[in-house]
């Protein structure tokens, strides 16, 4: 239960926080996450929290600037030399409405009552100087056994609030622990409950998952606690998929796999792998000599990863590049020429044309017969290189001549016809580099609109 003589790193600001409380004849800890990591000591936590039996006027009492960021869960946070540190006094939650959030907390004296009511043992654990490490619940037997594990009745936990389930898993992925066996049936038999998380929370925990250690793991225990169709049914479609195709080994869920596993930890490259074959059950013919086919699946993918990115609440911004990519994931050009990967980056996007090198490299590497398509990849990849280093002109912001200058030389009125204009000198100026200046542009505009 208690190791007083084991040690922690404290960083300075946390200290001053835990001796000021100290010195006013308060008990705190810090507690949580950042002991679980303190322990395990493969990375610093980025965050401590801070547990106490003052009440949180007490504590913005004590400080010089505090923020009432939860006060109505007994949370405060304290700035110490610009940077913010949760403080929350001890607490028991009431009953929960609807799996996602207490209906009222109440404040308790005892810290061994505000860690019952933590999520996993692992996450219930305090340390402060004093009295070392307080461990009522297990969490160093199941840190050294590798073990996600439910405080008291895992089912109780699950029902206050459903996000938990997706939190177990994350910990089990990112950590390559395994959930604990009554834990794991907990998930399985109330991971309807998750309908009623906000589309907000869950998303937060996919993005964690998509860049932690072991994504697949954590997407192959979604699938098999059922959580998958619930929170990606579109997804849960691809399980056991047969592609009956000769380029694929694998079934179309186990191929996603595949290609997410090959993908570094950038978010959106993760997220267009999870997302670029999503269409394929949908698109799923087969021709004469049982072949299967998917024709147009990356098009229709654009306009199902659409849906699921804004049924998750991404920002517009991600919603654009991650469907960007899967819209081109297709676009490997066997004979590039200068003209067509200038066209290609046009329609990614300077920044983006990395990204969709990466995530065609993975799926590439995900399918059978690789050696080919990496090839031409990199054949491309070259190409584009080359293009950009050389800063020719790659879209209609990059011409010698703007819509203005079309309007006046003309006398045109603005209207869509300018936009096509420029669209067709673009055209030119790709498979023509030299074209471009102001002279040569309006000379074949003039010739053009005559005819």
């Amino acid at each position: 239960m208690s190791h007083k003589n084991m040690e922690m790193h404290i960083p300075k600001d946390v200290k001053i926080i835990l001796d000021c409380l100290k010195n006013n004849e308060y008990e705190s800890y810090i507690v949580g996450g950042s002991v679980r990591d303190c322990i395990i000591g493969t990375n610093l936590p980025k965050d401590y929290d801070i547990t106490t039996n003052a009440l949180p006027e007490e504590i913005i009492r004590l400080f010089e600037k505090t923020v009432p960021t939860g006060i109505e869960h007994g949370t405060i946070t304290v700035m110490i030399n610009g940077a913010g540190y949760e403080v929350t006094t001890y607490r028991i939650d009431g009953k929960y409405l609807d799996s996602r959030r207490p209906e009222c907390v109440t404040f308790v004296l005892n810290l061994k009552e505000d860690l019952a009511r933590r999520d996993f043992t692992v996450n219930a654990m305090a340390f402060n100087e004093k009295n070392g490490l307080i461990d009522y619940f297990g969490g160093m037997e199941d840190l050294k056994n590798k073990t996600i594990r439910a405080v008291g009745e895992p089912n109780k936990r699950f029902q206050e609030d459903a996000l938990r389930m997706l939190r177990a898993i994350r910990f089990a992925a990112s950590l390559d622990f395994n959930i604990e066996e009554k834990t794991l049936e907990a998930i399985k038999s109330n991971s309807h409950l998750i309908l009623n998380v906000s589309n907000e929370r869950i998303r937060d925990e996919i993005c964690k998952m998509m860049v932690c250690n072991n994504t697949t793991k954590a997407l192959r225990t979604l699938k098999d606690t059922k959580l998958l169709e619930f929170i990606l049914p579109e997804l849960q479609v691809a399980v056991g998929f047969n592609q009956q195709n000769p380029h694929h080994d694998k079934d179309i869920f186990e191929h996603i796999l595949a290609v997410v596993e090959k993908c570094p930890p950038n978010l959106n490259v993760r997220l267009a792998g999870l997302l670029h074959d999503i269409a394929k059950p949908n698109c799923f013919t087969i021709d004469k000599e049982g072949i299967g086919h998917f024709y147009g699946h990356d098009k229709k993918g654009v306009i199902i990863s659409k849906q699921i990115l804004r049924r998750l609440k991404f920002d517009n911004q991600s919603i654009n590049k991650i469907s960007t990519l899967v819209k081109e994931h297709m676009n490997v050009l066997s004979k590039p020429t200068d003209a067509s990967v200038k066209r290609l980056i046009n329609r990614v996007g300077v920044d983006l044309v990395p990204d969709l090198f990466t995530l065609q490299r993975a799926d590439a590497l995900g399918s059978r017969f690789s050696e080919i398509r990496l090839a031409e990849i990199r054949k491309m990849e070259e190409s584009a290189m080359a293009i950009l280093e050389s800063k020719v002109p790659l879209s209609i912001k990059d011409l010698a001549i703007n819509g203005e200058d079309i309007i006046s030389e003309f006398s045109l009125k603005p209207g869509k016809e300018i936009g096509v204009m420029l669209k067709f000198l673009l055209d030119k100026v790709l498979e023509h580099p030299e074209l471009n200046n102001k002279e040569k542009l309006l000379a074949i505009i003039s010739y053009e609109y005559k005819k």
